[in-house]
C-alpha cells in the first residue's frame, strides 16, 4: 500500500513527519533515481527505495519511547547549526530518534524522544490539547489582575493565547516562583506570556505532558517510557 512519502520518512525514524517535508522541498530526498520536492508523492514500501542524503532508509522495527529531563545549555533539536549540545547529546541509543516538540536552550525539565512518526503526530497535534505544567521563577510579584490577564490569553506577537493557568506558589522580595499550566506549543510561549504581563521569567522548567510526569528523574538523565504512559500515548 503506497503511503505520503514524509509519512514514511518519519516511520523510518528520520525526523518529524513536519521536518521530513522541509527535507523533501529542500531536494534532500531521492526515490530510486529521482529526487522528489512535491509533498504530495506517495511511495510504496514494499517496492520503492528511499534516499536521504543518499543513504538508504528502511522502516525502524524497533519502535523507542523515551523521556529525558533535559538540562539547561541544550538545544531541543537533532542537530545544530551553530554545534551547541543537543538533546541527543545526553540519550544513547542505536535506534534514529528526534524530539517531540521543544523545550528552549535556557529551559529545563520534560522532553520526549521517538522514532515513532504516528505518536510524535498525536503529541504535537493541537487538537489534542494536552496539558503542559511548568515551574517558573520570574521577575517581581504578579497582581490578580495580570494573573487574570495571563489566564485569559494574551498577545505574544501576533498570536493570542488560549485560555491558561496560573498559580502561586511562593513570593520573594523581588520574585516569585509560580505554576504555570498551557496546552499550546508555540516558540518561547511561556516566556513571551509573562512578559506580556510584565514578569519576565528568570528560570523555567517543566513538570509533566498530559498525565506523562518526570517524577524525581534526575537532571540529565533519562529512561525508557512504561507500559501505562505508552498506552496514554497510543490513545489519545
Amino acid at each position: 500500500m503506497k503511503e505520503r512519502l514524509q509519512k514514511y520518512m518519519a516511520s523510518c525514524g528520520v525526523a518529524s513527519r513536519r521536518k521530513c517535508e522541509e527535507l523533501i522541498i529542500q531536494g534532500k530526498v531521492k526515490v530510486n533515481d529521482t529526487i522528489i520536492t512535491e509533498l504530495g508523492y506517495k511511495v510504496d514500501p514494499q517496492k520503492d527505495k528511499v534516499y536521504y542524503n543518499s543513504k538508504l532508509i528502511k522502516l525502524e522495527e524497533n519502535k523507542v519511547y523515551i523521556m529525558l529531563n533535559k538540562p539547561k545549555g541544550y538545544i531541543s533539536s537533532v542537530k545544530d547549526e551553530k554545534d551547541r549540545k543537543t538533546v541527543l547529546d545526553l540519550v544513547h541509543v542505536k535506534e534514529r530518534i528526534y524530539p517531540i516538540g521543544r523545550l528552549d536552550y535556557d529551559t529545563s525539565g520534560l522532553i520526549l524522544l521517538t522514532n515513532d512518526g504516528e505518536i510524535y503526530n498525536k503529541v504535537i497535534h493541537p487538537r489534542q490539547e494536552i496539558d503542559k505544567v511548568y515551574i517558573a521563577t520570574i521577575s517581581g510579584i504578579p497582581g490578580e489582575d495580570e494573573i487574570k490577564k495571563f489566564c485569559n490569553g494574551v498577545d505574544i506577537g501576533g498570536y493570542i493565547t488560549s485560555k491558561a493557568s496560573f498559580e502561586i506558589i511562593e513570593t520573594y522580595k523581588n520574585k516569585s516562583k509560580v505554576k504555570i499550566i498551557i496546552h499550546e506549543g508555540k516558540n518561547r510561549q511561556v516566556r513571551k506570556m509573562c512578559k506580556a504581563i510584565g514578569h519576565s521569567v528568570i528560570e523555567l522548567h517543566r513538570k509533566s505532558i498530559g498525565k506523562i510526569y518526570l517524577g524525581n528523574l534526575k537532571t540529565g538523565k533519562w529512561r525508557n517510557l512504561n507500559e501505562n504512559e505508552l498506552n496514554y500515548l497510543k490513545f489519545l
